[in-house]
C-alpha cells in the first residue's frame, strides 16, 4: 500500500519520522490524523518524541530490530516514556549530530557517513548489531538523505553509479533502483517512509514516481 502524506504542511515527511518494520518514532506534536495514517499504512506502533526540543525526529534517530542510535544532543529523558521493545539505545556524542541523515541500516549492515570517528563507528556497530561500512551514496556523505531501504528493495538517488547500485545490492541483498520523489527531489530519504508493510510518500510525489517507488519496495 502506498499513501501520500504531509506533516506540518511539509512533503518532506522523512525528516520528521523514522520507521522500521514494527515501530516508528514521530514528533510529539504531530497531528492525530497524520499519526493514525502512519500507524495504519505502515502497520506500526508509534511513539511521540522530541529530540533536543526539535520535531525533526527523522534526522536525529536511526534504528533497526536490535538497537536505536540517537543524536547526542538528546538524552534518556526524551525517551523515558517509550517502550523500546527490548532494543538497546545509545545517545551518540559525535559532531555529526544528524544521525538519521548520516546512517542507513538493515538488521545486518549499516552504511554511515565517512567522517564518523572510529569510536562512533564501534558504538553504531555494537548498538545496531551490524557490520558498519563508511561510504557515500551518489557521492553524498549524508547517506540517509539519498536512500530508502526495506527488506524488499532499496531506492537511491538517480546520481548513483552502476557500480554503487551493484555494491549496495550485494551488501543489503535486495534489488536497488534509482528514483526520485516529491516532484523530482533526489533527497528521497527525506521524502519517503517505507517498511515491509507499506510505503508513504510526500504529497508532491507524482504518479510516475509512485510507480517506480512501488516497483522497488513492493
Amino acid at each position: 500500500m502506498i499513501k501520500k502524506l504531509s506533516i506540518f504542511d511539509s512533503d518532506f515527511i522523512g525528516v520528521y519520522v523514522k520507521v522500521f518494520n514494527d515501530f516508528a518514532f514521530v514528533p510529539k506534536n504531530i497531528s492525530d490524523e497524520a499519526r493514525s495514517s502512519i500507524e495504519e499504512t505502515l502497520k506500526v506502533k508509534t511513539a511521540g518524541v522530541i529530540v533536543d526540543n526539535f520535531s525533526l525526529v527523522g534526522t536525529m534517530v536511526v534504528f533497526n530490530s536490535n538497537g536505536i542510535v540517537v543524536s547526542g544532543l538528546s538524552g534518556m529523558a526524551d525517551f523515558s516514556h517509550v517502550d523500546l521493545g527490548g532494543r538497546r539505545i545509545v545517545f551518540l556524542k559525535d559532531r555529526l549530530n544528524a544521525i538519521g541523515n548520516n546512517i542507513i541500516t538493515s538488521d545486518k549492515v549499516a552504511i554511515v557517513h565517512p567522517s564518523f570517528t572510529e569510536s562512533s563507528e564501534k558504538v553504531i556497530a555494537d548498538t545496531l548489531g551490524v557490520e558498519v561500512i563508511k561510504s557515500t551514496i551518489a557521492g553524498v556523505k549524508t547517506v540517509g538523505s539519498v536512500a530508502v531501504l526495506n527488506n524488499k528493495g532499496m531506492l537511491v538517488s538517480p546520481e548513483a553509479t552502476e557500480d554503487e547500485i551493484k555494491n549496495l545490492s550485494e551488501l543489503f541483498h535486495v534489488q536497488v533502483k534509482t528514483g526520485t520523489a516529491n516532484y523530482g527531489s533526489y533527497y528521497i530519504g527525506a521524502s519517503i517512509l517505507a517498511n515491509c508493510n507499506g510505503i508513504m510518500v510526500g504529497n508532491a510525489t507524482t504518479s510516475i514516481e509512485i510507480g517506480r517507488i512501488d516497483d522497488t519496495f513492493s
